[in-house]
């Protein structure tokens, strides 16, 4: 009988040594795994974006796989309007927004939903570093905005678009114009067919046109010449944010895809020859015109100043003298800290 138990106690020993050892194999293969397998256990990440090339540092940590590096399960969500990107957000169907995404409607979106989302990264424009222009058509007459009185203007989709564009034609001297909403993929055509006789709009739209002879750029870097009034001054027209749930949620995560983030950042200010062919599939724009459509500078929100805060403020400002903004948007209660 002794010898019998004996027996079972090694059996048991044997046992559990086995099972130690498969569940120490089994921690090493997870520790030693590919970043791919890793990202199976993250949460996904649902990011809105519209499909303007200020969105490209989203569009390039996409396609150079830094999200997958990162262990990351980022899912990108086309969407017509930033207005729509904003009520992805709100709606919990997006857990965040790409560059581009205009800064207005998150701005909208905040009132909405007071401490909804976080601001991580901006795309500054001005005339330097282009985004924002008016265009006619090729042969068109007219020399300035300020021409465009009596006309009708399209600008893009959504409650930023119309207030830019209407501030502009204001202050640019125009009167009597009408300013009518089109998806930003049909502005050349609309010009083109004399529904419209300008478009304020974005790139790459003014690149297509001018590329294959339809439009030319009547003036670029409006908002910061006419709204933020200095053509050099940094106009923050959209921005990159994650919901405050998902930041406090997951907040290590969190960090990750920020840092993944800033390399297609930094990949798009160090070598944007490498980043312009991503443009493709995001945007309308394709080929050989990759390489003309300007660039937006970027700033991460550690890297703000006092001066940036104050020109982000101004531009929000101009929503809450219009009305639009119900009560007035504190720009940096919005910029993420971590």
């Amino acid at each position: 009988m002794h010898r019998s138990l004996s027996t079972q106690s090694v059996s048991n020993v044997q046992s559990s040594r086995r099972r130690v050892l498969q569940v120490g194999s089994a921690t090493l293969a997870a520790l030693s795994a590919p970043t791919w397998v890793m990202a199976q256990s993250s949460p996904k990440i649902r990011v809105g974006f519209w499909p303007v090339a200020s969105g490209i540092p989203f569009f390039a940590a996409v396609e150079k796989g830094y999200f997958k590096e990162a262990g990351l399960d980022v899912e990108p969500l086309k969407l017509a309007s930033p207005q729509q990107v904003a009520e992805a957000m709100i709606a919990g169907r997006a857990e965040g927004s790409s560059n581009g995404t205009g800064s207005a409607a998150l701005g909208i979106a905040e009132i909405a939903q007071p401490g909804l989302l976080q601001i991580f990264c901006t795309n500054p424009t001005n005339q330097k570093f282009v985004l924002d222009e008016f265009i006619v058509a090729k042969d068109s007459p007219i020399k300035a905005i300020s021409e465009l009185s009596g006309k009708r203007v399209a600008c893009g989709p959504g409650v930023q678009n119309v207030v830019l564009a209407r501030t502009v034609l204001e202050r640019a001297g125009a009167k009597n114009f009408t300013v009518v909403e089109l998806p930003i993929g049909q502005h050349i055509a609309a010009i083109a067919a004399a529904q419209v006789d300008a478009c304020y709009t974005l790139e790459p739209t003014g690149t297509v046109g001018r590329m294959n002879g339809t439009t030319r750029n009547l003036e670029v870097g409006v908002i910061a010449k006419y709204v933020l009034g200095d053509p050099m001054a940094p106009w923050h027209g959209g921005s990159a944010s994650l919901t405050t749930e998902f930041i406090k949620k997951y907040p290590e995560v969190t960090k990750r895809y920020i840092a993944a983030y800033k390399r297609g950042v930094d990949l798009v200010k160090n070598n944007p020859a490498e980043a312009r062919p991503f443009l493709k599939g995001y945007t309308a724009i394709e080929g050989a015109l990759t390489n003309e459509v300007p660039m937006a500078d970027y700033m991460m929100s550690s890297e703000f100043k006092p001066t940036d805060i104050a020109y982000f403020q101004k531009f929000f400002d101009l929503f809450t003298e219009r009305g639009i903004f119900s009560r007035k948007v504190d720009v940096g209660a919005m910029l993420y800290k971590g």
